[in-house]
């Protein structure tokens, strides 16, 4: 069944809608989820005007004014996709009651995939964007055979990572009869940019190395190690891969498939990470970092809670982790000189990680409760390095 059956529209309304509208919509919502732009409307706006081949610069009227007709533009498309949309649902959802049989009869051919990729899970953005394939359907997650040594090892590995540590114990078990063991030799190029994404991985020995296409040169964003995950952004939003993953050296690796990540991971996995990067977002010292960087920070975090009085942080004693105040409030003290207070958005204890040295200060909760998200030392150097020297400035303020 096309997806315009059943629309009260005329037959060449019908036919420019899935030869003409739908293969731009695809387009553009695949740039957008490409590039995550921190103003998607103006993004949007600037794509439509050179894919139509108009400068980005009116010469005839003022941006501010043809931006103002292009958003009313873009509004009317808008209205008027959302009513396709709708339409489409609604015909969906008459259909099934009448028959319990959910799969299509027949897919638009400017949402099929290339034969090759025929059979791969994932669906085109612009069927995803409408909602007619992106329903839960009955789900039989893989069973991938596991000696007990690999349980345990899984089990400890998935231990390190935000994305899997908080799962149900039963959706964990679950998750690790799930995955499958991968190894990977030196320089493999386990993903590629701009590729559709099926899997992610979870990694158990060695380190990897994430790049990008930047100013037209491949450069190193990000480097993974064991413990974490890579190639979760394609499965989570939908979209292709937003970086190339090549192995430093030989790596042991855990596999996922979207379907079962999908139905027991995605939507928590989801949630947390959009909490935290808004968030983050109000947190001066990350706030004009960008948004794939802040992504990666928020996925490291780990939510602790405190009650009124207690200790956070000693002074004296060493200290491996650096905290951000997301509720509460919390003073610090040195001797019995109270030196600094804290709330929501502050940030504290990255003295010690900074030079190695014990805690210049203790930092005790005093709201009824507090909850901060703290970061490792090893995730501290790792994605906060860039702002190391703007830290070490401003820790004049302990003195």
């Amino acid at each position: 069944m096309s997806v315009v059956d059943g629309l009260p529209f005329a037959d060449d309304k019908k036919k420019y809608i899935v030869e003409v509208l739908d293969p731009i919509l695809e387009e553009i919502v695949s740039d957008v989820l490409t590039e995550l732009p921190s103003k998607p409307l103006d993004f949007m706006i600037m794509w439509l005007r050179k894919r139509g081949g108009l400068s980005t610069v009116s010469t005839n009227v003022s941006l501010t004014q043809r931006n103002q007709q292009l958003k009313q533009e873009l509004k009317q498309v808008s209205s008027s996709i959302a009513e396709v949309g709708n339409a489409i649902a609604k015909e969906d959802e008459e259909d099934e009651e009448e028959d319990d049989d959910d799969e299509c009869d027949e897919i638009p051919e400017s949402m099929k995939k290339p034969e090759g990729q025929m059979g791969r899970a994932r669906q085109s953005v612009s069927a995803e964007a409408y909602g007619t394939w992106n329903k839960k359907q009955a789900f039989t997650p893989p069973v991938h055979a596991k000696t007990n040594d690999q349980k345990v090892r899984l089990k400890n590995t998935l231990a390190k990572s935000f994305m899997f540590s908080s799962l149900e114990a039963k959706d964990m078990e679950t998750i690790i009869m799930a995955m499958k063991e991968v190894s990977i030799k030196a320089s493999e190029r386990v993903i590629k940019e701009g590729d559709d994404g099926d899997f992610l991985f979870v990694i158990e020995t060695g380190s990897l190395e994430c790049i990008k296409q930047i100013d037209g040169q491949e450069k190193v964003v990000k480097t993974c190690d064991p413990g974490d995950v890579f190639g979760e952004l394609a499965l989570l939003y939908n979209c292709p891969r937003a970086a190339s993953v090549v192995a430093k050296g030989d790596c042991v690796c855990w596999q996922l498939d979207r379907e079962s990540f999908n139905h027991i991971v995605k939507d928590s996995a989801v949630k947390r990470r959009e909490r935290y990067d808004n968030f983050l977002k109000s947190v001066a010292l990350i706030a004009s970092i960008g948004s794939y960087e802040r992504s990666q920070i928020a996925d490291a975090l780990v939510a602790e809670t405190f009650k009124k009085g207690e200790v956070v942080v000693r002074q004296d004693e060493p200290g491996d982790k650096f905290y951000i105040v997301e509720e509460g409030a919390l003073y610090a003290t040195k001797g019995s000189n109270r030196v600094m207070d804290y709330k929501s958005g502050d940030y504290f204890g990255e003295l010690a990680l900074l030079k190695n040295q014990p805690r210049a200060a203790s930092v005790i909760v005093e709201s009824d409760e507090a909850r901060v998200l703290s970061m490792s030392r090893l995730s501290f150097s790792k994605m906060l390095g860039p702002l190391q020297s703007l830290l070490a400035r401003q820790a004049d303020e302990y003195k």
